[in-house]
């Protein structure tokens, strides 16, 4: 990618790899220039359990961005938004995006509507109304299950084909959102007898061997283009992946996944094989890159000293709070460490695992 610029508008930590830190350097690796505003600035993230630092306001984001678009430096051919503190902010955030979506239409952005995770709410309420007000503006999103099925976006819980199907044609025609990603589904028993035989045969793991899928063992993931023909009778092209689980917790995820699906998304590329389409190739090349580097970085976790890879315990955790602090910190995403990885992922020969058509999903 050449003479390429995101604006990336994140959280930004000192220490570890969420937020900004999780999606700048592998953009970079890929080719584009990035500029990016800090939506917060903290010490590490809040899985560390104590953490500090500051949040944007509105004020000074609008002065950031007032003075870019001055000096003539707020023309990115992609946008990029995560986590933004709180409404105020996020409005600033939205008339930008709509701003620049006016003035060039051919910008790409990727939403990643950040509110909540593993069943929390992080935001305030006067956030959600924010959200999906922007959702239209952007030609991809990027939420996690959570976020699709709770109050937050549909509110239709992701437990069977019925449940995807509803959740699908409401962020398309509610939300009027072109493509939609969804990773790292939990898969229920009900789920799982839907899925057709290609996309449980295809399963990625560890050694990228199949084998038996077992519903507490994998993870769906699943991506949705919208067809442009109204006479059409599906409303989207539908391709899935079944991925299997690693064990552990790792922050930053859902931030780097986003990167790399913007990275690799090129409407304009050329006829694709094996049925894929735009969405459907980045989604594939970000979830194979992204599971090799969790694979690695699990890896490097279970090599450490034994006091630094403690299995959590709120409790003991709670007397020692270094407990926690040194079990995370082996758990950062090894971007740099695997950042070869990351580079592969942009060749046009690359021929990683593909999510497969689900063509029956209608």
């Amino acid at each position: 990618m050449t003479d390429a610029r995101v604006l990336s508008i994140q959280s930004h930590v000192v220490h570890g790899y969420v937020g900004g830190k999780a999606a700048i350097f592998p953009l970079q690796l890929l080719g584009f220039d990035v500029d990016a505003i800090n939506t917060v600035h903290f010490s590490n993230h809040s899985g560390y359990g104590r953490f500090g630092g500051s949040k944007t306001t509105a004020d000074e984001l609008n002065t950031i961005l007032r003075h870019l678009s001055s000096n003539g430096m707020l023309r990115p051919q992609r946008l990029l938004t995560g986590y933004v503190a709180g409404p105020d902010a996020l409005a600033v955030i939205a008339e930008r995006a709509q701003k620049l979506r006016s003035e060039n239409p051919g910008m790409i952005y990727l939403l990643d509507p950040v509110m909540g995770d593993g069943g929390k709410i992080y935001v305030a309420p006067e956030v959600v109304p924010i959200y999906r007000s922007m959702l239209p503006l952007a030609d991809i999103i990027t939420p996690n299950y959570f976020e699709v099925e709770s109050v937050l976006l549909t509110g239709i819980v992701l437990s069977d084909l019925s449940s995807f199907q509803n959740a699908i044609r409401e962020l398309h025609v509610k939300f009027n959102v072109p493509n939609v990603v969804i990773s790292s589904v939990p898969v229920t028993h009900a789920l799982l007898s839907s899925i057709p035989e290609p996309i449980q045969a295809s399963i990625l793991s560890d050694d990228h061997t199949p084998g038996v899928v077992y519903a507490e063992d994998a993870l769906l993931s699943i991506t949705s283009s919208r067809r442009t023909s109204s006479d059409d009778p599906t409303p989207s092209d539908v391709h899935a992946l079944l991925v299997r689980r690693i064990p552990g917790y790792f922050s930053g995820v859902g931030d780097l996944f986003s990167a790399l699906v913007l990275a690799h998304y090129r409407p304009d590329r050329p006829q694709l094989a094996d049925s894929q389409n735009p969405l459907s190739k980045a989604s594939s090349i970000a979830l194979s890159t992204l599971h090799a580097i969790l694979v690695a970085t699990q890896k490097h976790a279970l090599a450490l000293p034994e006091d630094e890879r403690t299995e959590t315990d709120d409790e003991l955790d709670g007397v020692d709070p270094t407990r926690k602090v040194k079990r995370m910190r082996g758990r950062e995403l090894r971007l740099v460490q695997e950042q070869d990885l990351i580079r592969a992922g942009s060749s046009e020969a690359w021929n990683g695992p593909h999510m497969v058509p689900w063509s029956d999903f209608w």
